[in-house]
């Protein structure tokens, strides 16, 4: 019964999923428990059951050698053991002590050396040993020519059983929401049957998942056991429980001892079944009477499980990639439609809606493309969809896909007899855009092993109440509602690669138009360029003319025309110089740029250069000066070359104050001439030092007249010529530009 407390059960269920199983502080009593020392050997802890097995009281061992306890023999038995580069590969150790039968198995954990002396099962009932070793080969070999996985669980659990003995052997597979389902079994006739049942996810609490992970095996041969203690208690090293996760003697919850009392099994034996490093199930083995089955026989039940892991692995795998070949003909369909769509991919999708439903078994598509809304087959409404979308998009995730939607998003419940189901895909575009498909819901009863939604009951104690595992396993049919069939893995393969294939041609899409944007702009800048330019060649030459009718020293009207007539002039040959500098623009961001280089003399280029330039420098009263390396050639475009040297030195006339100093140097470096032209002036800001090549980027104080251009195409020009360019500057103390031209070789 539930309490009215329903904080307080919570919290006892809390605590029983905090259980510290890894540290019971005891072990079962079908063996005995030392810690030891290295590399003496000498005892740390010991299980108490040492004193009735033994007879050697287990706090006089404390401290003792493990010889004292063993003998001389045995001891050196398990210093040979230890040598093995991994415990693991040891063999299994036999003693007999005190006319006992007993098999070691050592391993290491946080530090300590642990020993089990596990009491050997002499004349067990089933086949011997030997037998079982020639058993395992036919039945490794059944399971590897096993051609469904249905057929793989069925011949493991008939072997098993028959090969252990257990009244019941199963296999118990986790689903993804947390619950698991039996999926094989063999049992007595006695047994009840499990086999197809769900098992809620609180049977095998997230801890103990855990520990089924990292260990191949857990035994059980009487669970109506007493713990033995370790004494003692705590390690004397660390002061705190011995971790038992990887001891075979390990003590159990008594919840789960209770449990299996509940089934009706004393005795259990669990297998783990992993999927790479996940736990994907258990072979769970259960007999009514208790049950001790042999160190031998249990090492070959954890190769079955191993081989089967391995087995499971590989069919879900190659299921997996047929179920992805038969999506790859609709994807190739879908594709094409895509590239074909003159409009954009989604309406290429949208004129394929049958091919695209068959793709995934939908029973309905959707198709977003900004205000438009496409539907086909079986589909929630328009505002409902947009409602999802939208939900979806503030999820952030670009495919996603449920059976349950209403679960996690509740006014699916509205529409889930259409709609319980939904896979969707989205692109990263500014407008509203996806692909979903929807399942109908699925009506069905699914058979649990006892109420759900009670796993756990309470009882009072002395202590106050506490929990107690359910005494039910009974049949109790729970009908699922708001559910569709799942979506496989070749349903998201499918949906993913679609994803992709839309991807690249959206992708595509725009680099095509982008292709003619640019390739329309260009076209437009060299019609515009030449269409003006003779228009203001024109200009020009009738400024020249009224300039000759107007005299500056005449008259008031005739000087206010002839200023007039000046500034005219000065407008139409910057616009000529802003026409040239827009169509070498374009040529440059097309990448067809070309030059015409030829062997120059750099001596010669700087006399020229130093001619047109120097009264530049002269009107602000600044130094020029242009110092070469002798007999320097250089593989250039002589034009290109002095539109370069013109546009830097004519910057650094420009930002340099009066008085200031500009200097141009030229020397060879290497099979390169390295050019620098440095000045005095008021240098760059270190903020706009990255972004002075940026195309229409330029300094606006001092420079009203700057297009951004200008050292956009001198490096454009620089690199056609396979060279580099850069510069430093500090405000305050002017700036340095150095490009590169290839040396002249013969």
């Amino acid at each position: 019964m539930i309490p009215q407390d329903m904080d307080g059960f919570e919290e006892l269920l809390v605590n029983c999923a905090d259980e510290p199983i890894r540290f019971p502080g005891a072990i079962q009593p079908h063996g005995l428990l030392l810690t030891l020392s290295e590399p003496a050997l000498g005892i740390i802890q010991v299980s108490t059951n040492v004193e009735t097995l033994l007879a050697r009281a287990p706090q006089g061992l404390i401290g003792q050698p493990l010889e004292s306890l063993i003998g001389d023999v045995e001891a050196a038995q398990v210093r040979e053991a230890l040598l093995q580069q991994a415990l693991s590969d040891a063999p299994p150790l036999h003693f007999r002590l005190n006319n006992i039968a007993f098999v070691g198995l050592l391993h290491r954990h946080q530090g300590v050396l642990i020993l089990e002396l596990e009491i050997n099962v002499e004349n067990f009932q089933t086949q011997n040993v030997a037998g079982n070793q020639t058993h395992l080969g036919r039945m490794l070999q059944r399971l590897q020519a096993a051609t469904t996985l249905q057929a793989l669980y069925d011949i493991s659990v008939k072997e098993i059983q028959a090969i252990t003995g257990y009244d019941r052997v199963l296999i118990y597979r986790f689903e993804e929401e947390g619950h698991g389902q039996v999926i094989a079994e063999s049992s007595a006739p006695s047994m009840e049957l499990f086999n197809g049942l769900f098992f809620p996810a609180s049977d095998i609490p997230e801890q103990a998942r855990e520990l089924y992970r990292t260990n191949w095996l857990r035994i059980i041969p009487n669970a109506d056991y007493q713990p033995v203690p370790l004494v003692p208690k705590l390690r004397t090293d660390t002061n705190t429980p011995l971790d038992l996760s990887f001891a075979t003697l390990r003590s159990v919850s008594p919840i789960h001892c209770q449990y299996m009392k509940n089934m009706g099994v004393l005795s259990s034996m669990s297998i783990s079944l992993l999927k790479g490093d996940k736990l994907w199930g258990l072979i769970s083995c259960g007999n009514r009477q208790p049950l001790h089955v042999p160190h031998e026989l249990r090492a070959a039940c954890q190769t079955i499980g191993q081989v089967l892991s391995l087995q499971i692995s590989a069919m879900e795998a190659l299921g997996i990639s047929r179920q992805r070949e038969e999506k790859v003909e609709a994807l190739v369909l879908l594709n094409q439609a895509m590239i074909d769509s003159p409009q954009n991919v989604f309406d290429g999708l949208a004129n394929q809606p049958q091919t695209l439903m068959a793709l995934t078994n939908a029973g309905g598509i959707a198709i977003i493309e900004d205000k438009q809304l496409h539907r086909y087959g079986n589909c929630p409404e328009p505002d409902e969809i947009r409602a999802l979308h939208k939900w979806l998009l503030d999820s952030g995730e670009a495919v996603f896909a449920s059976h349950h939607l209403s679960d996690v998003y509740p006014p699916a419940q509205q529409y889930q007899q259409v709609a319980s189901g939904v896979l969707a895909i989205s692109l990263p575009k500014p407008v509203d855009n996806g692909v979903f498909w929807f399942r109908p819901e699925v009506k069905e009863n699914i058979n649990w092993s006892g109420d759900p939604r009670k796993p756990l009951d309470l009882e009072n104690s002395e202590a106050g109440l506490r929990l107690r595992p359910r005494t039910s396993f009974e049949i109790w049919k729970v009908e699922m509602a708001g559910i569709s069939t799942k979506w496989s893995h070749g349903d998201l393969f499918a949906a993913n690669d679609l994803r992709r294939s839309a991807l690249e041609n959206d992708l595509a899409r725009q680099v095509r138009r982008e292709q003619k944007a640019v390739q329309a702009r260009d076209e437009l800048v060299a019609v515009v360029s030449h269409d003006l330019r003779n228009p203001m060649t024109v200009i020009s030459m009738l400024c020249g003319m009224m300039q000759k009718a107007f005299s500056s020293d005449g008259p008031h009207t005739s000087r206010r025309i002839s200023t007039a007539i000046d500034t005219m002039q000065q407008a139409a040959g910057r616009m000529n110089t802003l026409l040239e500098d827009l169509l070498d623009t374009s040529k440059i961001d097309a990448g067809r740029y070309v030059i015409t280089p030829q062997k120059l003399d750099v001596g010669q280029m700087f006399e020229e250069a130093q001619s047109l330039l120097t009264p530049l420098a002269l009107d602000k009263d600044i130094s020029i000066s242009f110092d070469t390396d002798p007999d320097l050639r250089i593989h250039a475009d002589p034009e290109r070359l002095f539109q370069v040297l013109s546009n830097l030195v004519g910057n650094a006339i420009k930002f340099t104050p009066r008085l200031g100093k500009v200097r141009v140097n030229a020397k060879s470096v290497g099979d390169e001439i390295v050019f620098t032209v440095s000045d005095s002036g008021e240098g760059i800001p270190k903020e706009n030092l990255p972004h002075i090549f940026d195309r229409y980027w330029t300094v606006k104080e001092g420079n009203p007249t700057g297009t951004g251009l200008g050292l956009y195409i001198t490096q454009g020009i620089v690199e056609a010529h396979g060279g580099t360019i850069c510069a430093e500057s500090e405000p305050g103390r002017g700036s340095e530009f150095r490009f590169t031209v290839p040396l002249f070789t013969e």
